[in-house]
């Protein structure tokens, strides 16, 4: 009895999340058939009618592309509307590349506060990096914020920066150590301790992060590059 229960029950779970899940359009249904049928080594996500006539929108992963009926022609890029002048792919390309922050190791961050730290910057960073050292004064212009910086030496590119970042680690004041290493080239003294630079490096590559610096909000939105502390703060407040 108990098992023809469980099982009952098991059935009227899954009916209810089916019946949950909206209607797929059926010509949409249709294309993305087609284009299993066509690429079965592909993964395909949401498939939707676009703006355009006779253009069905694809995601695959985190690219965006725009396929015809038969799924035979891709178009990458973006759809503007020129009366409105809005970009219509960018949003849905920016809630694709969304990272989920509230699963960042925040311990293996040095942390740098300033004014009331209510709004919320994780950022990647290479002690060698010249775009990051041309970050860091703009950065010191953002008030009211919390930087959480992940140490992340690019071996490839800079062969010495693993040992900076385990030195600015290893200071005593790793918030001041960072700063002057990056704003006045002043270095803390060698040392060697236990350190989360290794962690950081595979936890970029596991956020398919490939440049420093780069730059993520609270709400997971990204900002890579260099940029001006004008650029940032508008950043942070979701105007850009």
């Amino acid at each position: 009895m108990k098992k023809t229960l469980l099982t009952l029950a098991l059935a009227a779970s899954a009916l209810t999340s089916f019946a949950a899940q909206p209607a797929m359009d059926p010509e949409a249904a249709q294309v993305l058939m087609k284009l299993k049928q066509s690429y079965p080594s592909t993964t395909f996500g949401n498939i939707e009618k676009s703006q355009l006539p006779g253009v069905f929108e694809v995601t695959m992963g985190k690219n965006i592309a725009y396929t015809d009926k038969d799924g035979r022609y891709f178009l990458f890029g973006s759809v503007y509307d020129m009366q409105t002048r809005q970009d219509l792919t960018a949003p849905k390309r920016e809630a694709l590349n969304k990272i989920d922050v509230s699963k960042l190791p925040l311990a293996d961050a040095i942390v740098t506060k300033r004014g009331n730290g209510a709004r919320t910057i994780y950022l990647f960073s290479d002690p060698d990096c010249p775009f990051c050292k041309r970050l860091e004064p703009e950065l010191a212009k953002v008030d009211n914020v919390t930087i959480y910086t992940f140490l992340f030496p690019i071996d490839s590119l800079h062969p010495d920066a693993r040992n900076k970042a385990e030195s600015i680690w290893c200071s005593k004041d790793r918030s001041a150590s960072w700063s002057s290493a990056m704003i006045t080239g002043q270095l803390p003294e060698s040392k060697k301790c236990a350190n989360p630079v290794e962690r950081n490096v595979a936890l970029a590559e596991k956020l398919n992060i490939r440049g420093t610096p780069y730059l993520m909000s609270a709400d997971g939105r990204s900002l890579p590059g260099a940029a001006p502390a004008e650029k940032i703060n508008a950043w942070l407040e979701g105007s850009m």
